[in-house]
C-alpha cells in the first residue's frame, strides 16, 4: 500500500522526487554520493544498493542522461521502491528502474546477475548501535537489521564486474571497517572527508574503490559544505544545485 507522500525536488528543481511524508527522506549525502561518479561514465550499467527514495540514482540519471547508461535500484521497503519508480517515470528516466529486494536473502535476482555491473553506488545504514527511530521506515534506513556493514559491502563487491567501481558514503568512524572489507578485494581507493564547516571534525566520508585493483589508496582534499555563516560553499552549490561531479569542481 502506497504511503502518504510529498513531491520534492533535487538539483535546483531539475529532478522531481516523491518521498514519504512521514518516514525516510533524502539528504545531501545522496547528492554528494551521486557526484562521485565521473561525468564521462557511459555505456554502462549501474546498481544502487539500498536505494531508499531513489535520490542517488535519480541524480545520476539526470547527470548521465545522454550517456547511454542503465540504472537499477534495490530497496527493501516496498513503499519506497514504488515511490522511486513513480519518480523515475515523472522525470522520464526510462532507463532507471527500482525493485523491492532484501539483499540479506539468498534469492537470486532475475536479470541482475552477480559480477554484471560496471558501478555499484550505495548509501548503507550508518549504525548497528544507535537507538533506532520509532518510525519503522527511518529505522530500516539508518540502522543495520541483522546485516552489518561488512556483509553489505560484500554484496556490493559481489555485484560489481571485475574492475568495476564501488561508490559509497558513510560515517567517518566507519572508515577502518570499510578498508578492512575492501582489503585484498578492491584497490584504487579514494577517500574524501566531508566537513560541515572548516575547523570542525569530519563526520562523513565519500569512498570510491575499484574491484580487483591493486592501486594504492589516496585521501583527497577535504570537502566543506558550509561557510562560517551557514551558507553552502561555492563547491557545495556546484554539486547540490548545478549537478556537477567532484571531477568538475
Amino acid at each position: 500500500m502506497l504511503c502518504e507522500y510529498t513531491q520534492d525536488y533535487l538539483l535546483d528543481k531539475k529532478v522531481k522526487i516523491y518521498q514519504p511524508q512521514d518516514g525516510y527522506r533524502a539528504s545531501a549525502d545522496a547528492v554528494l554520493l551521486s557526484a562521485l561518479v565521473a561525468p564521462d561514465f557511459a555505456n554502462a550499467s549501474i546498481l544502487d544498493v539500498g536505494s531508499g527514495t531513489g535520490a542517488v540514482s535519480l541524480c545520476l540519471a539526470q547527470r548521465l542522461y545522454s550517456n547511454s547508461v542503465t540504472i537499477h535500484g534495490l530497496e527493501i521497503q516496498p513503499a519506497l521502491a514504488e515511490l522511486s519508480n513513480m519518480s523515475a517515470k515523472a522525470n522520464q528516466f526510462d532507463f532507471l528502474h527500482y525493485t523491492e529486494f532484501d539483499i540479506r536473502s539468498q534469492t537470486k535476482l532475475s536479470g541482475l546477475a552477480p559480477c554484471s555491473f560496471d558501478a555499484v553506488v550505495t548509501n548503507p545504514p550508518y549504525s548497528e548501535h544507535d537507538m533506532p527511530s520509532p518510525n519503522k521506515s527511518k529505522a530500516f534506513a539508518h540502522n543495520h537489521q541483522n546485516f552489518g556493514l561488512e556483509q553489505w559491502l560484500q554484496f556490493c563487491l559481489k555485484m560489481a564486474k571485475p574492475f568495476g567501481r564501488i561508490y559509497m558514503v558513510n560515517r567517518t568512524e566507519a572508515l577502518p571497517e570499510i578498508c578492512s572489507v575492501l582489503h585484498g578485494k578492491a584497490g584504487n581507493i579514494t577517500v574524501i572527508p566531508v566537513y560541515s564547516k572548516k575547523g570542525q571534525d569530519s563526520k562523513r566520508i565519500l569512498v570510491s574503490a575499484q574491484k580487483d585493483s591493486k592501486a594504492p589508496c589516496r585521501v583527497l582534499k577535504p570537502f566543506v559544505m558550509h561557510t562560517a555563516d551557514g551558507e553552502y560553499t561555492a563547491s557545495a552549490q556546484k554539486i547540490l544545485r548545478k549537478g556537477l561531479s567532484f571531477m568538475e569542481i
